[in-house]
């Protein structure tokens, strides 16, 4: 598809006008906008938890109108996460080690964290980087090229150090969702 950035919009604003369906849902969703809008001057807690339920039943309605499609969508999302699992992506590793790096620079810098979390933190930021700096220095020792896939999973130790940080970054992501939200309701019912 070669459009310009002008040519796509275009394009959606011509599929917006081009039924009445489609007008419909450009309308209410400028409504929804409108009134949230409106809302956050006055904080009115009916019009958030209205508010809440139109999301709610937009995506009960797409998941009630189009069965099939969204039984692919979610087959195919599971199996790329699988395949993923099973066949680790260098580029994904690199870009988690970003994120590691992104995280790491906001732990430094974070007065809301308790000592307990930030401990933490850099207990699973030290072992991602010495995961990292392994798979890194034993792909360039063993003279495995990042982009032939088949020699990096030939070799089942630079498998495992990906396998094990993706691991680990589901364990932390998990933790860290599960301590948020018990800070969360600690503060809530305090």
């Amino acid at each position: 598809m070669n459009l310009s950035f002008i040519d796509k919009f275009v394009v959606i604003f011509r599929y917006i006008f081009s039924s009445f369906l489609s007008i419909e849902m450009f309308l209410m969703t400028l409504l929804l906008f409108f009134v949230l809008l409106v809302n956050l001057k006055r904080n009115n807690r009916f019009i958030q938890m209205l508010a809440i339920g139109i999301y709610l039943g937009f995506v009960l309605g797409i998941l009630i109108s189009y069965t099939s499609y969204v039984k692919t969508c979610i087959d195919s999302f599971v199996k790329e996460i699988l395949n993923y699992i099973y066949f680790p992506s260098t580029v994904v590793y690199f870009f988690i080690i970003v994120f590691v790096t992104i995280m790491i620079l906001y732990n430094l810098f974070s007065k809301k964290l308790s000592f307990f979390k930030k401990v933490f933190n850099y207990l699973f930021f030290s072992l991602m980087y010495f995961l990292f700096t392994s798979f890194i220095s034993l792909a360039t020792y063993d003279g495995v090229d990042f982009l032939d896939v088949t020699k990096l999973y030939q070799n089942d130790t630079i498998l495992s150090f990906v396998q094990i940080s993706n691991l680990l970054l589901v364990i932390w992501t998990i933790f860290t969702g599960f301590y948020h939200l018990y800070l969360f309701y600690k503060k809530k019912y305090d």
